[in-house]
């Protein structure tokens, strides 16, 4: 639904919207505290690893089971199938195209069957939701399927990389994380400024539907344009010291990360209440999280990611 216009958006939305509601959030943090606590008490000391599996894949992971009611012990796939969507051909995740189109009938197959059972007995979760739905319960198996790659990189892509962001910030920027060891107060303002700074996923595309005038230049109906999220995250006109990582900045909420307009993310106060709960689990653990080495990025010019970010964590 992310691709399609009103009324159809908006039905579609409407019918998994209530998985991340405001009572549903309230209800799941004390599970999201319970699994970022034993995660971060089981990471090795004085040992180098790499956050990115041991930490931000992990904890997204788990929420994303927990959102499509997924069988914990495959939880890994979830991971996969998003990874096999978003990634550049011979990048590392897959060699072809057809690659791709295999691994992702797998999903299809896969959930189908999940939403075969959901129809007899549905639970509060994505497929349920989308199965029994008046308006979804008669999706063509494509349209399912772009549903749920839309569900899946939506909760992990984005959450992920904020969470090997936000390490790789306070790193960059020491002063900042003396800042928050002093004042974890601050921790909800700078979970928006760690989504504005990482910007998980650079853009979004759109085509015009009629000839339209932008500042001087003339964007032809048909033509493909790209809304750069990461761009506007920086732009100094609108943004003071845009380039700097700045946890207790004025009006920090104010960022493009979440997209606009009928489209905005979804799951945006989920993703928030991750990265709090987090960074809440963290201070009261840990001196330092200290990076230790360069990052390795993910191939890609849509998710603004990483595959690699070697640490060392210090507890007090």
């Amino acid at each position: 639904f992310i691709a399609m216009d009103q009324p159809k958006h908006d039905v579609q939305r409407k019918t998994v919207a209530p998985v991340v509601s405001t009572r549903n959030l309230a209800a799941m943090e004390s599970l999201i505290r319970e699994r970022t606590g034993n995660v971060l008490d089981s990471l090795p000391e004085g040992e180098t690893f790499n956050w990115v599996d041991k930490v931000s894949i992990e904890l997204t992971t788990q929420m994303l089971a927990t959102l499509f009611d997924f069988p914990f012990e495959e939880r890994a796939k979830l991971t996969r199938w998003s990874d096999v969507a978003t990634a550049v051909p011979g990048g590392g995740v897959i060699d072809t195209e057809e690659q791709r189109r295999e691994e992702l009938i797998e999903c299809l197959v896969y959930f189908t069957r999940i939403w075969e059972e959901r129809k007899a007995n549905p639970t509060d979760d994505f497929v349920s939701m989308l199965a029994n739905g008046k308006d979804t319960k008669d999706m063509e198996p494509l349209e399912f399927l772009g549903n749920l790659i839309l569900l899946i990189v939506g909760g992990n892509d984005t959450t992920r990389n904020s969470i090997s962001g936000g390490v790789r910030f306070l790193n960059q920027f020491p002063d900042e994380y003396q800042k928050l060891m002093a004042n974890p107060g601050l921790i909800p303002n700078m979970v928006p400024e760690i989504i504005r700074y990482q910007t998980p996923l650079a853009y979004m595309r759109r085509t015009t539907t009629r000839d339209v005038k932008l500042g001087d230049k003339l964007i032809p109906e048909g033509d493909r344009v790209l809304m750069w999220y990461v761009s506007g995250n920086r732009d100094s006109s609108m943004i003071d010291e845009a380039d700097r990582f700045w946890i207790d900045r004025p009006k920090a909420r104010q960022q493009l990360s979440f997209g606009f307009g009928i489209h905005r993310c979804m799951g945006n106060r989920l993703a928030e209440m991750q990265l709090r709960v987090l960074w809440e689990e963290i201070v009261s653990r840990f001196e330092r999280v200290e990076v230790v080495g360069d990052p390795t990025y993910v191939n890609s010019n849509f998710v603004r990611g990483y595959s690699d970010l070697p640490v060392i964590v210090h507890r007090k």
